[in-house]
């Protein structure tokens, strides 16, 4: 490409040349004068010759060295965008494409999705174990699941996009089976009890009831059992994620991998009745681009952090929970990565097409995998227990001192079973109440959380994502009130803990 100012001083010297006088004559021409087609002569071309020709001496002056001046870094963000969205996980792009779904006019937002990570390799979405369940016991998370199972049912209306393939999450309708023991049924009642007023379908069963159902359980120390009668089971997370990921593309969205290492704020410090407060502004996200020393910023109106497991570190940037402590200014995004394991068994003789999702008195979890007799499962560790974070290694010791034991009581068949495969994830862990975070941060105001689920993410991401969505268009929430899950509660002390965490 030719630059502006060499263009304009190569005009430059072509009109400075002065044109022959007719009347001072001219010498006899030296050669021939030929009558053939005129010779065309693109200066332009010249001048982009010669610019490639010093390109190529000063590459060559750099032994060693690939650099070159000509090249254009692939996958550089826009300069500007709206919103800029960290985080390219299901929740990302669930809010990617939810913006677009809901802004007014088309191509109204630019909508920038940027992801670390590209091969998805420690992303907590396709490292799960792709549940989706109702049986929980605040009424908004269970609202979240109905409205969860309405898109997943009907996912080509929503995600399908021109000329692909059909979307199949490959959804197992099997259901979830919660068993309780006796100083635990009464609380299993209540919840069931709020999952029916909420519009969920569960049943309660008695242990024989259970043991005619599935009669390759024990149903020692089972007191009373809940069942999902519809829109539970599990699917393959890896397709959702990329359903909304190439439709939210499809619509303008933009994809970026690089790291957002740092933010530009502006502040100001107002008074108010609680005292000075500082109030603050993102105006630029940074965006480092991988493998390389160049980073691009973008300066944009509004910030989502769907960082997930690294919410908090990302939170910091933008100087929230930094301040003095005791403080609203002080107040830290209470969201840390917790490493979970899951692992793959192999039982012949164990449970038939008809096993559920079963979450044990003892918190140990498995379901059917595929159907050659292998199973998927795991437990949370005890707070005491919790694995290091610092790598995705897993512990063999735990399953075997931990979930074996509890599996071969519940499931006699399981005795004899052979572990086949493993692998760690991450949770993004909410310390505070296990409950997820949505909407604005109260100082940073141009800044919308999407985090802190604690597991239960990726069956709530379609109506979360529209839910903070929702919030940046419309300025409220309109399909489900998510308002009890704001960071107010943070402000306030007050824990809305939910019951049903697996």
């Amino acid at each position: 490409m030719i630059r502006a100012g060499r263009l304009h001083r190569a005009l430059g010297l072509l009109r400075a040349r002065p044109l022959p006088d007719p009347a001072a004559g001219s010498a006899p021409p030296s050669r021939r004068l030929r009558t053939g087609h005129p010779q065309r002569r693109d200066i332009f071309a010249d001048l982009e010759k010669n610019i490639l020709q010093f390109y190529k001496k000063l590459k060559e002056a750099l032994p060693g060295s690939d650099w070159t001046p000509m090249r254009i870094t692939k996958g550089l963000p826009p300069e500007r965008a709206d919103v800029v969205i960290v985080g390219g996980g299901v929740m990302g792009w669930s809010v990617a494409y939810w913006l677009k779904a809901l802004e007014p006019k088309r191509d109204t937002l630019r909508v920038v999705v940027v992801e670390k990570d590209p091969t998805y390799s420690r992303a907590s979405t396709v490292l799960s174990a792709g549940g989706i369940r109702q049986q929980f016991s605040l009424p908004e998370n269970i609202q979240m699941s109905l409205y969860s199972a309405f898109f997943l049912r009907t996912i080509n209306e929503h995600l399908g996009v021109l000329n692909e393939p059909p979307i199949d999450i490959q959804f197992n309708p099997s259901g979830y089976l919660f068993l309780a023991s006796e100083d635990e049924a009464a609380k299993l009642e209540e919840n069931v009890r709020i999952q029916r007023a909420e519009g969920a379908e569960v049943s309660l069963l008695s242990p024989a009831q259970l043991k005619k159902k599935y009669p390759w359980i024990n149903t020692d120390g089972v007191a009373v059992a809940s069942y999902g009668l519809e829109n539970e089971g599990w699917f393959d997370p890896w397709s959702l994620l990329n359903a909304f990921r190439r439709k939210a593309m499809s619509m303008g969205v933009y994809q970026c991998f690089g790291e957002v290492t740092s933010f530009t704020v502006s502040s100001i410090e107002v008074m108010t009745p609680e005292g000075e407060l500082t109030f603050s502004r993102i105006k630029h996200v940074r965006v480092q681009m991988p493998n390389s020393l160049e980073y691009q910023p973008v300066e944009c109106a509004l910030v989502v952090n769907a960082a997930g497991p690294w919410s908090q570190k990302l939170a910091e940037m933008a100087s929230v929970g930094i301040g003095p402590p005791d403080t609203q200014e002080g107040i830290e995004l209470p969201v840390e990565p917790r490493k979970r394991y899951i692992f793959v068994w192999h039982c012949p003789d164990g449970p038939g097409l008809d096993c559920p999702m079963l979450v044990d008195t003892t918190g140990v979890y498995f379901r059917r995998e595929g159907l050659g007799g292998n199973y998927l499962g795991s437990l949370s560790p005890a707070e005491e227990e919790e694995p290091d974070i610092r790598d995705l290694e897993v512990d063999h010791d735990f399953f075997q001192e931990k979930i074996w034991p509890c599996l071969a009581r519940r499931v006699p068949a399981f005795e004899s079973l052979k572990v086949k495969s493993a692998w760690a994830g991450y949770y993004d862990y909410n310390t505070f109440d296990q409950n997820a975070v949505l909407g604005r941060h109260p100082l940073v105001e141009n800044l919308f959380f999407i985090t802190g689920f604690s597991g239960h993410g990726l069956q709530h991401s379609p109506a979360a994502g529209r839910a903070v969505a929702e919030l940046i268009v419309e300025g409220k929430f309109k399909t489900i009130d998510m308002e009890k899950f704001s960071f107010k509660r943070f402000v306030s002390g007050e824990q809305i803990l939910e019951r049903n965490i697996v």
